[in-house]
C-alpha cells in the first residue's frame, strides 16, 4: 500500500500493508515460535516483545501449538496493559478446526492471551477436517466478535483453489493472508503462490524469514552486510520485504536482536545486491511443493 504521494504507508515509522478487510498492519512483526518454552529465558523474551512494541513492531504472531499454549501465555505477559496497541494473531491446529473444536480452541487461546478478541485467526495447516467446515467455523467466530478477521497458513495453490470455491472466502470478510515459509533458501512460492496472492491483493506473511538462523553464515550475506554496514540477518529480512504485499514475522528472544530486526527496515538493497543474492540463492525454475518447517 502507498499513500497518494507514492510513499509507503507508515505506522510509527514502520511500513504497513493493508489486508483485504481494510486493516493496516506492520510489514515487520514479531514471531513467537519456541518462545515461552524455557522458564529461565522468560524475562528476556518478554522484554524482547515489549521492545518490539516500543519500536513499532506491533503485529505479534503466536499459535495454540507453540509450547502447548505457553507462547500465548508469554505474549499475554508482554502485552499486559497494551492490548489495544497490538495486532494479535494466533492459529488453530488442523485437527481442532471443526465447528465446535475451533470455538473451543479460540476460547482457550483468548484465556491464555488474557484478551476478549483476536485481530486475526489462522487455520494453521491443512488437515483431515473438511475445509468447508473449518471456514464456516472461522466465519462464525467472526460473527460472534471473537476474531476480527481470519486467514490461512501453509496452504498451497491447490488448497487455495478449493478455498476460493467456497462461499464467503473472498473480499473483506474472507481470507486475509496465507502465512507460509519464505526466505532466501525457500523461494518456491515465487513460481506460483506469491503471484497468485499478489493478484488477489492478499498479503503473504513470511515465517522463518531467516531460516531459523541457518542461512546467516553464507559468505554472500556477509559481503552484503559489510557493504551496507548491517548484519546478515538484516540483509536476509530486507530481501524478504523487497516485495510489496509481503510481511515478515521473525522471532527474537532478546532486546538487541529485536531492535536489529527493526533496523532491517532501513536497509535498501540495490539491483546489484539483488543480483548477487539471486546468484547465491537461485529461485526454482518450476513450481515446487510448498515447503514447511
Amino acid at each position: 500500500m502507498t499513500t497518494p504521494s507514492g510513499a509507503p504507508a507508515m505506522h510509527d515509522g514502520v511500513p504497513t500493508v493493508t489486508l483485504p478487510c481494510g486493516l493496516s498492519v506492520p510489514r515487520l512483526g514479531q514471531g513467537t515460535w519456541f518462545l515461552g518454552e524455557d522458564a529461565s529465558r522468560r524475562h528476556d523474551e518478554v522484554r524482547a516483545l515489549q521492545a518490539g512494541l516500543d519500536a513499532g513492531l506491533t503485529l505479534i504472531d503466536t499459535a495454540e501449538m507453540y509450547g502447548d499454549g505457553r507462547s500465548e501465555e508469554l505474549v499475554a505477559e508482554a502485552i499486559a496493559g497494551r492490548r489495544d496497541e497490538v495486532f494479535l494473531v494466533s492459529k488453530v491446529l488442523p485437527w481442532n478446526a471443526t465447528r465446535k473444536g475451533t470455538k473451543r480452541s479460540v476460547e482457550a487461546s483468548l484465556r491464555r492471551l488474557r484478551t476478549d478478541r483476536l485481530d486475526l485467526y489462522l487455520y494453521h495447516w491443512r488437515g483431515h477436517v473438511p475445509l468447508a467446515e473449518s471456514v464456516e467455523a472461522l466465519a462464525a467466530l467472526q460473527e460472534q466478535g471473537l476474531i476480527r478477521a481470519w486467514g490461512v497458513s501453509n496452504l498451497d495453490p491447490a488448497d487455495l483453489d478449493e478455498l476460493s470455491a467456497l462461499p464467503g472466502t473472498s473480499g473483506p470478510q474472507g481470507v486475509q493472508t496465507d502465512q507460509v515459509l519464505y526466505n532466501l533458501t525457500r523461494r518456491g512460492i515465487e513460481a506460483d503462490l506469491l503471484p497468485r496472492l499478489q493478484s488477489a491483493s492478499i498479503p503473504v506473511m513470511a515465517y522463518s524469514p531467516v531460516e531459523q538462523g541457518r542461512v546467516l553464515g553464507h559468505p554472500v550475506l556477509a559481503e552484503l552486510a559489510a557493504r551496507h554496514q548491517a548484519t546478515a540477518a538484516q540483509i536476509a529480512l530486507a530481501w524478504v520485504l523487497r516485495h510489496d504485499g509481503v510481511l515478515a514475522i521473525p522471532k527474537s528472544s532478546s532486546v538487541q536482536h529485536t531492535l536489529e530486526n527493526r533496523d532491517a527496515l532501513e536497509v535498501e538493497l540495490t539491483s546489484a545486491d539483488l543480483g548477487d543474492l539471486d546468484a547465491a540463492f537461485p529461485a526454482p525454475r518450476h513450481p515446487v511443493p510448498l515447503e514447511m518447517l
